[in-house]
This record gives structure tokens, sequence and C-alpha cells, in this order.
């Protein structure tokens, strides 16, 4: 897993040490991941990505073996803060530009980093999300079932925390990533180990500070550039068989209205495309990130 990849530390202004790994030669691209994993998620292609590509993959702020900042202060887990974490890190290993993919809060950081640095991404790719502004306006009672947790973690008090505690870390993870209808045989073993590894006291306080921000501050944040447009070339891969298929009829003409050139398709797969479909988003991650012109968009599916 990763074979070739330096394993290091980068600190940030905002007070957060980025756990990452990175390797391969060539143009710099940034791999971010989601909730509740690490960067973990791309071990099926990272190391083929490296052949083309210099690839960093890092823990958000919070997540993984990245140091999480005062939970209390929601303001440290606003994607606003998750983005400039990266591109210090990025910095630190010498690019001014670079392209971004995210999956997930992964994806969520990476749409935040490019409004808030659009001279810095210059191309990007995002995994199985809609924008948050979008969901907050849109929520119905299919999404709150399957996206249940985005209102629990956000609830004060330490109640999510204390809940989330209150059971094995392998219990909550196997619920949480072990979709409807996807069960968990998609994910390598070794990588479920990781997840649950990482599942501490830091990573479920750190990730209900991410919720709770991401239902308050990020949306001022949001509702501040509703007039603001993604200018980079922007690639939209999700799971066919996800809950935002499930739920969003058609996740590419969203897009359409939150950046400017949009290209992409809905995968055979569930919410973990990087794990699910790997063979696919490599592929796609090929093509774009090199700049060969995209196949024709793949009519999208609405599954369980």
């Amino acid at each position: 897993m990763f074979s070739g990849f330096v394993t290091t530390q980068i600190e940030t202004s905002g007070g957060a040490r980025i756990h990452l790994r990175h390797g391969g030669k060539g143009p710099p691209l940034l791999l971010l991941h989601g909730n509740p994993q690490s960067h973990v998620i791309w071990h099926l292609i990272a190391e083929r990505l490296a052949e083309h590509f210099h690839v960093v993959a890092t823990d958000l702020r919070g997540y993984g073996d990245s140091s999480a900042p005062d939970t209390a202060n929601l303001a440290n887990y606003t994607f606003r803060a998750m983005a400039q974490d990266q591109v210090e890190v990025m910095q630190a290993l010498g690019y001014e530009q670079f392209m971004v993919a995210g999956h997930d809060r992964g994806a969520r950081t990476a749409h935040r980093m490019a409004l808030d640095h659009p001279e810095r991404v210059t191309r990007l790719a995002l995994l199985d999300i809609l924008p948050t502004r979008h969901i907050w306006r849109n929520v119905n009672a299919s999404w709150a079932m399957k996206s249940w947790h985005w209102v629990f973690m956000a609830q004060e008090g330490d109640l999510p925390e204390q809940m989330m505690m209150g059971v094995p870390a392998r219990f909550y993870m196997e619920r949480k990533i072990g979709k409807p209808g996807m069960g968990m045989s998609i994910f390598a073993p070794e990588a479920v180990e990781e997840y649950i590894r990482c599942f501490t006291e830091k990573t479920i306080r750190a990730s209900c500070a991410d919720y709770r921000a991401t239902a308050t501050l990020d949306r001022v944040i949001d509702d501040a550039d509703a007039d603001r447009k993604i200018a980079c070339p922007t690639l939209v891969l999700n799971g066919g068989r996800s809950h935002t298929a499930a739920v969003f009829d058609n996740v590419l003409a969203v897009w359409r209205d939150y950046a400017e050139d949009v290209v992409g398709a809905a995968l055979d797969s569930g919410h973990y495309v990087p794990e699910h479909a790997p063979e696919a988003v490599l592929d796609w991650f090929l093509r774009f990130f090199t700049g060969v012109p995209a196949r024709p968009p793949i009519a999208q599916t609405t599954g369980a």
C-alpha cells in the first residue's frame, strides 16, 4: 500500500499538523479523502497515478493521523480552514499551482479551495458529492434517511461524540461505510483496519466539529459566494448506486450551475467510488488530469 511513497507531516499556519504520503514524478496532484476515512481511500490507484504525477495524499485536519485543532472553535473546521491547510502543504512541497481530486468531505474541501484559491487549482475532480449549499437548500425525507449522519453529528452538547464513542469502532465503521446494498466486501481488509485504527476520540470529536461547521459557518460562507462559479476545468464522478444519485436526479446538471466547465459521469459504484470502481476512476483521472479530451458523459442511473 503506497509503495515508494514518502510519509511525512507538515505544520500549517492554522495550527494543524497534516499527515501525508507523497510519491511519483510529474505534475502535482493532491488527493483528499472523506468521512470517516483517511488518505488510505486512494490506496488502489495512488501507485499507478504516481507513474504520471507527483501524488500527494493527505489526511484532512482532525482525520487519520493529522492533528485536531481546538474542536470547540468551529472556525477551525470549516472547509475554508481545511482548504488552507492543503494549500500550505502543497506550498511546503514546492508547488504554487496544482491539481486536486477529492471524495466526500475532501471534495467539499476541494470545492472551497477552488473558490478561495482559483489561481492555485488548475484542474479539479469531485467524487460523489453535490454542492453543500445545494444540499441544504434541497433537503427532503429521502436525503435525511440516507444522510442521517449530517444532522446527527452536527448536534451540540457532546451528544454525538458520546454515542459514537460508546460503541466499538468496528461496529460503527461497518455500519457507516457498509452502505445498504453495498456492504463491506468492496473494501480491502487492510484499508478497513486503518479506518478503524483512526476512529479515536480525537477523530470523532474533530469530525463532529466538521459537521457542525458545515451546518453553520460553511452555510454563511457559501451564501456569500452564491454567485461565484468554479473557474477551472472540473470533473464530476458520482456513484450511480450511491445515495447521491438516489436522492438527486442529475448530478452533472446541478454542478453546471456551480462550475464553468464540467465533464463527468455516473459510475457503476456506490458512494465510495475510489474503492468500489478504482479502474474507472483511474481511467477518468488519467484522461482528465493529462488534458486528454473527455469522453461523452455516461447516462446517469439512480440505484438504491
